[in-house]
């Protein structure tokens, strides 16, 4: 059984630092990355048929972007290293997306980086890194 890694990526600090633990924890225990974007994208219910595919063509090209400007880069620099890693964008609610590809790709830990909040309700409540330590099925490492 393959030893994967799921990496929530977005390309901000608390993201590349994240993923370069990752990469570190990888190197030492010659597992796989799976690279996570998740681009939030919640459902409309009540859209026309022109709605809807003007909504799928957006979707297409935030897709695109986020490959190019995201994902892209991350595997780029990650070229160099004897890690095996793959880029993978999905839509939806952050926490729940993450939680669903650590299942589909079998992931043994999920690696989130920290974003610092400035008011007391941000440290405590909401964020990507809180809910992942409370719901996904496998470890989670917040990286400060």
């Amino acid at each position: 059984m393959e030893n994967v890694l799921l990496v929530a990526y977005d390309d901000d600090e608390g993201s590349r630092r994240a993923l370069d633990f990752a990469v570190s924890r990888a190197e030492a225990s010659g597992a796989s990355l799976r690279l996570l974007h998740v681009l939030h994208w919640s459902p409309y219910s009540f859209l026309t048929q022109e709605e809807l595919a003007e909504r799928h063509k957006r979707r297409n090209e935030e897709m695109a972007r986020a490959k190019a400007a995201v994902v892209g880069p991350a595997l780029e620099r990650l070229k160099g290293s004897a890690v095996e890693v793959e880029g993978l964008i999905r839509y939806g609610n952050p926490a729940e997306v993450i939680c669903a590809v650590a299942r589909e790709t079998g992931a043994c830990q999920i690696f989130v980086g920290r974003v610092g909040g400035t008011t007391l309700s941000e440290r405590l409540f909401g964020g990507v890194a809180s809910t992942l330590v409370q719901a996904a099925p496998v470890p989670v490492t917040v990286v400060p």
